[in-house]
């Protein structure tokens, strides 16, 4: 598990900074599409940045996606959460 560090254009997902302190440490893979990110954590938490139109917020579905995540896919424009129950 690592770090995650970004750079690139801020509106394609190249800054990373609103959420750096749950990037730097835990992180066991990362998956994106056209303009955001999603990283997953080994305690199963999914952390996002970019553009929020394209997934890059997770704030309305960070109670489900606090804990119990085992994987993320991303399409072009949204991210969608496989938990450990089989939810998604």
């Amino acid at each position: 598990t690592g770090e995650v560090v970004t750079w690139g254009r801020v509106q394609f997902g190249g800054d990373s900074s609103s959420v750096t302190d749950r990037l730097t440490a835990g992180v066991t893979s990362i998956t994106g599409n056209v303009k955001a990110f999603a990283a997953l954590k080994d305690a199963g938490e999914v952390v996002t940045w970019g553009d929020a139109r394209y997934g890059g917020d997770s704030r309305s579905v960070a109670d489900r996606v606090s804990a119990g995540v085992t994987s993320i896919t991303g399409n072009g424009s949204a991210f969608a959460a496989l938990k450990d129950a089989g939810e998604v």
